[in-house]
This record gives C-alpha cells, sequence and structure tokens, in this order.
C-alpha cells in the first residue's frame, strides 16, 4: 500500500486544493492546444483530446517526476503531418505505436542522460523554428471549402476572423493584469466564444471542421498492412517522432529540475512516454510528449505533485463525454489566437538579444537548425545536424590548441612536453611538431598537461614511434593516466609507457 501511495506521492504532504486548481487550470490551457494541433494536423479534434487525455494521464502517474504536464504537443504532431497527407490516419496510429517502443527502448537501455549532450544554440534553434512553424500553420486557418476547392476567406468572414484573433491576442496580453488566477489563454477563448455565442456571429467553429463528441478512446487496431513494406513507411516517422518527444520530454524535465531544485528520473521518463503514445496508437490518440507551456502554468499554479496532471488529464476526458456540444462551437478564431500567442511564447527572443556575444560557429548552428525545422519539419533531424556541427566545430577548436614545448637535458635526452588533448582532430598538428630525423637518441614526451583520447591518436603515436625507431632512435611516453595507458595497452609492444619515473608526479586516475 505504501509502494502505491508514493506513486500518487499521496503519501508526502500534498496540498491537495492547489493540486487540483492547478489540474483543472492545465486542462483548460490543453484542451484548446489539443484542438489546435489535431486541426493542424489534419485530424479529427477528437483525436487531439483523446491524445491529451492518455498521454497526460499516464504520464502523471508513471512519468519520470511530479510536475511535469504531457499532451498532444506541437513538436511531436508536426513530425506525423507528412505522414497523414501521404497515407492517411490508420498509417499515422501505426507510426506513433511504433514511436512508443522507440521510446521505451531508449528508457530501458538508459539512454535518457544523453539529451545533455544537446548544445544551447541547437535548443535555440530547435525552440525557434517550432515556433515559427506553428505560426505559419494557423493561416492555414483562413481558408474554407467553397464548391470542392480550398480557398482563401474574402470579404466579410475574412474581416470577421482577422477581428475575433486580433481580439483574442489582445485579451491574451491583458488579462494577466487584471488577474492571473485564471490562465489569459481560457479567458480569450471565454470572451470570444460568449461574444460570438451572444451576438449570433456567422464565422468558422470547431463543428464545422469535425465533430468532437465522443465517448471512452476506443480500443483500435490500426487498420493497415502487417508488412516489411509498411514498415518502411513508418519506421522514420516514428523514429523521428520518438526522437523529438524524448528530446522535448527530457529538455522539459530538466528544467523543472531546475526549478523546483529536485531531480527527476529520464529513464523512467522515456518509458512512461512510450508507453502513454503505444495506447494512443491503439486507442485513437495523436500521441505526444510532455509540453513546455503547460507544465510552466502547472508550476506557476503551485503543483509540485502528481495530482495535478490526474485530475487534468480527468478534467479532459469528463469535457470529452459531456462537453463536445459546447466544444464544437468554439470558434477557431480565438484557438488561432491562443496558438499564435503559443507561439510567441515559444520562441527564445533571449537568443536575439544575445547574437552579438555569441561566436559565429553558434549563430550559424542556431541558424542551420531553425532553417531545417522550418523548411524540412524535421526537428529530429534538424537537432541531429545541429549537433553534428557543433561537434566538429569543438573538434576543430581543440585541435588548435595542441602544443608542444622542446628542451634538451644535461644527458642529451630531448623532451617534448605537450600541451591540449591528442585526438583524431589534432594528431596532425601533434605530429608535424617532432624532427625524428634530427632529434637525440632518446626522446621522451611527457604527456603531464595532455590526454590521448582515441585510436586515432593511439595510431598517430605508433606512427610517430615507427619514425624515430627507423633512425635507430628511442621515444618514451611520460605521465599518462590510467585510461590512456589503457587505451595503449594494444600498442604496448612498439610504445613504452611511463618508463621515466618521477617521484613527485602522481599519475590522475
Amino acid at each position: 500500500m505504501k509502494s502505491v501511495l508514493n506513486l500518487f506521492d499521496f503519501s508526502q504532504k500534498v496540498n491537495y486544493r492547489t493540486e487540483i486548481l492547478a489540474g483543472l487550470t492545465v486542462a483548460m490551457t490543453m484542451i484548446p492546444e489539443s484542438l489546435s494541433f489535431a486541426i493542424l494536423a489534419g485530424f479529427p479534434p477528437l483525436v487531439g483530446l483523446y491524445g491529451a487525455f492518455i498521454m497526460g494521464l499516464v504520464t502523471a502517474v508513471f512519468g519520470g517526476r511530479p510536475g511535469l504536464i504531457s499532451g498532444g504537443a506541437g513538436a511531436t504532431v508536426i513530425v506525423l503531418i507528412a505522414l497523414m497527407k501521404s497515407h492517411g490516419l490508420e498509417y499515422v496510429f501505426g507510426a506513433v505505436a511504433l514511436a512508443g517502443v522507440v521510446q521505451i527502448a531508449v528508457g530501458l537501455l538508459k539512454l535518457g542522460k544523453f539529451v545533455r549532450l544537446v548544445p544551447q544554440p541547437v535548443m535555440f534553434g530547435f525552440v525557434n523554428g517550432l515556433a515559427i512553424i506553428i505560426f505559419m500553420s494557423q493561416f492555414e486557418q483562413f481558408r474554407t471549402v467553397v464548391n470542392g476547392e480550398n480557398t482563401w476567406l474574402s470579404g466579410t468572414p475574412l474581416y470577421v476572423m482577422a477581428a475575433l484573433v486580433a481580439l483574442t491576442v489582445a485579451v491574451v496580453l491583458l488579462f494577466p493584469g487584471i488577474t492571473k488566477k485564471i490562465p489569459a489563454s481560457l479567458a480569450a477563448i471565454t470572451v470570444v466564444f460568449l461574444l460570438v455565442i451572444g451576438f449570433n456571429i456567422d464565422t468558422k467553429q470547431v463543428q464545422d471542421i469535425a465533430s468532437v463528441s465522443g465517448t471512452l478512446p476506443p480500443f483500435h487496431i490500426p487498420q493497415i498492412p502487417f508488412t516489411l513494406e509498411t514498415l518502411q513507411i513508418i519506421f522514420p516517422y516514428a523514429a523521428i517522432m520518438a526522437a523529438v518527444g524524448l528530446t522535448e520530454g527530457l529538455l522539459t524535465l530538466n528544467l523543472v529540475d531546475e526549478i523546483t531544485g529536485t531531480k527527476g528520473n529520464s529513464n523512467r521518463e522515456c518509458v512512461a512516454q512510450g508507453s502513454a503514445n503505444i495506447l494512443n496508437g491503439f486507442f485513437y490518440g495523436m500521441g505526444g510528449c510532455p509540453m513546455i507551456a503547460q507544465t510552466l502554468v502547472n508550476l506557476s499554479a503551485g503543483s509540485r505533485a502528481r495530482l495535478s496532471g490526474i485530475v487534468a488529464a480527468l478534467t479532459i476526458l469528463i469535457i470529452i463525454l459531456v462537453g463536445a456540444p459546447v466544444i464544437g462551437k468554439l470558434p477557431v478564431a480565438a484557438l488561432v489566437g491562443v496558438m499564435i500567442m503559443v507561439a510567441v511564447g515559444t520562441f527564445e527572443w533571449a537568443s536575439l538579444k544575445i547574437l552579438r556575444r555569441m561566436p559565429r560557429s553558434d549563430i550559424f548552428v542556431m541558424v542551420v537548425v531553425t532553417a531545417i525545422t522550418v523548411v524540412l519539419h524535421n526537428l529530429a533531424l534538424a537537432v541531429l545536424i545541429g549537433v553534428i556541427i557543433s561537434a566538429l566545430v569543438f573538434a576543430w577548436d581543440n585541435a588548435k590548441r595542441i602544443r608542444a614545448r622542446k628542451h634538451t637535458d644535461e644527458n642529451g635526452v630531448k623532451h617534448y612536453d605537450i600541451y591540449g588533448p591528442l585526438f583524431f582532430g589534432s594528431i596532425a598538428a601533434f605530429t608535424e611538431k617532432f624532427d625524428p630525423q634530427n632529434d637525440p637518441q632518446e626522446v621522451i614526451i611527457n604527456f603531464a598537461e595532455s590526454r590521448v583520447v582515441d585510436m586515432s591518436a593511439i595510431e598517430a603515436l605508433s606512427s610517430l614511434t615507427k619514425r624515430y625507431h627507423k633512425y635507430g632512435k628511442t621515444v618514451r611516453l611520460q605521465h599518462l593516466s590510467a585510461d590512456c595507458r589503457a587505451l595503449l595497452k594494444n600498442a604496448e609492444a612498439i610504445i613504452e609507457v611511463n618508463v621515466v619515473e618521477d617521484p613527485t608526479y602522481r599519475v590522475p586516475v
């Protein structure tokens, strides 16, 4: 019983009032986003709500830490837009379930910690690209079907739609000055909704796109051929969705760790997220991942336990079961206005403020990641390329730092004191510093201020010693650390390690 209480955090001191109110607030902010993201991707709106419920409940109970809120996030949904257009909704469900399998595998293999290797410029580019995609995608809602053709709104319908969007944005901006107890996005949707209903304004509504009336999420096996060809179609999307979801989720988890001063479990979060996505694939949900905006809303409302996430998910389910008639009448303009403000809030404006102080390489990485995200709608590929470029820049910078201080002692032995890491990027500069033909009979290479990093470095040392042996000369390596000696073990036949003892030097472990 105690373990169950610990799972829900009920065994610890929990402010139930705060948690319940925080959960209700989070639910109200998740509903418009879930609907908007589903409509954006061409899914039935109900698929977005099912995804928010399943994702929110499973991760709230089993996720990597309390306070983290998950739902149908734009980062993962955007990945699936192309699959939806090319093969339809059933293939999307298959990809979502397969993405969950990949995420569980990452968690079980304890690979979640590698998200820390994502550099800040890459994250700036990733988040900015996502914000631009969300903003640009809202223009699609200014289109309508006339005589079977999808055309832009014009005349009065366009002016009404634009005015309602502007009103929504204004309320979101101004309402926090009145009170912060009610989410500004919820207040904006309510104001626009009451205005449209009260004055019987003719404008595009959610029910004009699809019905949101629903029951409990039905069990549903994706209606796709279980063949190798199908796997080849959905696996790339599943892998990208899994990578994007884990990247955004684990970065959000780290953010909550910093805010609360506590430590979450990244691998547990991977397993929970994967489990939720598998359920989404079989219960008519669009999948998702942790949501930064809703998580911050939850924390700012005072939540520090899992209860708020559970309340939020159950609130969404109740609305699905009994609130469909109301949700169907929501003006699309209100959702567009909220999503525009979500895009504005998602964009890392701080990245522009520090642009002049950033190294040129970091600026280049940020711009490349943003461009790939916007043009290809492939967030995982953008992050991967950004990390690779950052790693190459880091390697190049360190390669230039390899130095050698030379001196010959009273016994005629020449010493090379090496500074900087010896790895694949620095071996060319390292090799150029030696003169096997003109050096004396005995040479000592001192690694007290250096480190042998990889097999490329070992091969460089092996080649160097062969060059000296060609002239009948001896090379000895001094002051190698334990990990360096381990790397050099395979080359010990031609390299003498630590043969020159120095009683005042302690080899680092």
